[in-house]
């Protein structure tokens, strides 16, 4: 029975590592963007480690899946089973982290192919921890499947492997692409909220200070605010979360005016996406205006989104001699859109035909 047991956690954590570094190791770049947020001021505080993002990212989903791999095939177990422990101890503490104190809405443990709550996030690394103890415990009943060279040489491919499709992923496309702007997905229905669909519950807290002291009242509270105190400020403490579309923070803002309706009735619509014009790759600008010419001879309209300032748009249009105009966006949304940047997607009539990474230009049908 010790062994069954021991077997079957040994496949069950072997495999859900796997899955979980795919998926990951999948669009490595959006769990960079997890990691830099759990290094934000809000969080951890740590933002000298947000320039460390991807390549932590790049190595962490890559362990992830080999320790999976080392597993089930028997490699160095104590070094394979001491390895998971630990790193279970300290997802499992960032999950409990996030979920008490609720800063990080959502782990990225299976990327964007299964969005957990926090606390369903900590229960799910609780019960990995506890089949890793049931592991680390009888780590004599754990054999390798073939004999030292075999088993070698699955542990070495499978970090060949993830590297291929580490530098690839990252210089094209995710393999697989899970994100609300997928292809295929019309914009305007996926920012649709259903009809009878939960609503949020949400209530006012609002902060007085009170002989010298900020304290919190809610409505109810308000007649029993003490004489002489003063208003600071007011915040929303979300009680139930109710429904949020897949879509929910996209905009296409030019000068104070949201043209999104508009523009997204076009039945040939080319936009370049780029987040951060400050950070966009510059081999990938500078082929940006002869597709707009190109785009522009076939009957498209072109524009281009960002979340920069209009001072640095406006040297960028100069630098690469861009001519398309640009409309704003957050930052979020358009990495969320494409993780390269910048990145070209073919709109018709609202929906997204075509995405590619400035690298697959070539690849784009006008």
């Amino acid at each position: 029975m010790k062994n069954f047991i021991t077997q079957f956690s040994r496949i069950f954590v072997g495999v859900l590592f796997i899955i979980s570094g795919l998926i990951k190791l999948n669009d490595p770049v959006g769990f960079s963007y997890k990691l830099a947020e759990y290094f934000s001021e809000p969080v951890f505080n740590m933002p000298f480690l947000t320039p460390l993002a991807l390549g932590l990212a790049i190595f962490l989903v890559i362990f992830e899946v080999v320790l999976g791999v080392m597993l089930l095939v028997g490699y160095k177990t104590k070094t394979t089973i001491w390895s998971l422990l630990l790193l279970i101890i300290f997802f499992t503490f960032l999950t409990f982290y996030s979920a008490y104190f609720d800063v990080v809405k959502d782990c990225g443990c299976f990327g964007d192919a299964l969005h957990l709550t926090p606390w369903e996030s900590f229960t799910k690394d609780v019960v990995l921890l506890f089949f890793i103890l049931i592991l680390f415990f009888n780590q004599k009943l754990i054999k390798p499947l073939f004999a030292t060279p075999k088993t070698n040489f699955a542990v070495y491919l499978s970090v060949v492997l993830c590297a291929f499709m580490a530098v690839w992923v990252l210089n094209h496309n995710p393999i697989k692409d899970f994100r609300p702007y997928k292809v295929g997905t019309n914009i305007e229905k996926g920012m649709e909220i259903p009809e009878g669909a939960p609503k949020s519950v949400v209530e006012m807290i609002f902060i007085y200070k009170v002989n010298g002291v900020d304290k919190e009242f809610t409505e109810k509270d308000l007649m029993n605010i003490p004489e002489g105190a003063t208003f600071v400020d007011r915040k929303d403490k979300v009680i139930t979360e109710g429904y949020v579309p897949p879509i929910h923070d996209f905009t296409m803002t030019k000068g104070g005016s949201d043209y999104k309706e508009e523009l997204l009735k076009e039945p040939k619509l080319l936009v370049f996406v780029t987040y951060d014009l400050a950070l966009s790759n510059p081999d990938g600008m500078k082929n940006l205006e002869k597709l707009n010419i190109e785009a522009k001879s076939k009957g498209y309209k072109v524009i281009a989104m960002t979340a920069s300032t209009n001072e640095i748009i406006a040297k960028t249009k100069k630098q690469y001699g861009l001519n398309v105009d640009f409309y704003f966006c957050d930052a979020i949304a358009l990495k969320t859109i494409e993780r390269s940047n910048p990145s070209i997607v073919v709109i018709q009539n609202g929906t997204i035909i075509q995405k590619v990474h400035y690298n697959d230009i070539e690849k784009l049908t006008l």
